[in-house]
């Protein structure tokens, strides 16, 4: 199945989120109230049709659920650690519109027990405050009526639709053969040990099992990628919310055969994930001298 773009779609009760589901709905996209967090990622291994005229998928997921609080960090990074890349979409009103709203309909708050409403709102507005530190965007309707709202999610869901998943490449290479001109980020492994000082490593490369091991049995090392790829991870999607169509990699030793192959292949597998074009090149490993 085709990786379709996915819309995560909560926030308060009673800021809109049902009027915001329709406008998605109106915009090509498969649409599921209140889907069970659980259910998620079993859902999105359904072989639906890719023939279709779908545009992408979204889901309203909030407090209504219990295990929805402390089960979305989980679920949400297994589904990233598997090349799903979602938006969350988190709407909000301010205390008085809520209680105005509540009180022109017979819907009760999901946190309604023996507290009064405005007590619900609260408490709902800080259980969820974590959630909306992640959302890629924030809607504030208090001012908004039925249409402007539907509105203005329909254009979010369209311009959702025409973003492009960012192309990545990983180059190793040599300093001592130049600088790759099209990196976007260097980074310099020249501090690990190095295995061109060892004679039966010496005329091998990083692809070798030897070197590989070699490298990666320095503690240094593996220390070195938990926090590259900390970083990694980190401003991935900053530079894909800005738009950018490709970020280049690259990682450099000496003579670009030995260090650098070994980091940029781990550097590879990290970031490789279904629905994420991702390339590797080792620029300089044929080069002897």
């Amino acid at each position: 199945m085709k990786k379709l773009k996915i819309v995560i779609i909560t926030g308060l009760s009673g800021s809109g989120k049902s009027i915001a589901l329709a406008a998605f709905e109106d915009a090509g996209f498969y649409c599921v109230d209140n889907m069970p967090l659980q259910l998620l990622p079993k859902f999105l291994e359904l072989p639906l049709k890719t023939d279709t005229d779908i545009k992408g998928l979204s889901f309203v997921m909030d407090l209504r659920e219990k295990s929805f609080l402390t089960g979305y960090p989980g679920v949400f990074e297994e589904l990233r650690q598997k090349g799903y890349w979602f938006d969350i979409v988190f709407l909000e009103a301010q205390q008085a519109v809520l209680i105005k709203r509540y009180s022109e309909t017979r819907r009760t708050h999901p946190l309604a027990q023996d507290r009064p409403l405005v007590d619900s709102i609260r408490e709902e507005k800080r259980l969820l405050e974590p959630l909306r530190e992640i959302a890629s965007t924030i809607i504030d309707t208090s001012e908004y009526n039925v249409h402007d709202l539907k509105s203005t999610i329909f254009k979010i869901a369209q311009q959702s639709v025409s973003t492009t998943v960012m192309r990545v490449e990983i180059i190793s290479f040599g300093f001592k053969h130049g600088n790759p001109r099209e990196a976007d980020l260097i980074m310099d492994v020249r501090f690990l040990k190095n295995p061109f000082f060892i004679p039966e490593l010496k005329p091998l490369d990083g692809r070798d099992g030897h070197v590989r091991d070699f490298v990666l049995s320095n503690p240094i090392s593996q220390e070195f990628l938990g926090k590259f790829f900390e970083l990694i991870d980190f401003l991935m999607p900053l530079y894909e919310k800005e738009g950018k169509a490709y970020l280049t990699i690259a990682v450099g030793c000496t003579g670009g055969r030995h260090r650098s192959v070994v980091m940029a292949d781990a550097v590879y597998s990290h970031i490789n994930r279904p629905g994420r074009p991702t390339y590797l090149t080792h620029r300089d490993v044929e080069i002897k001298s």
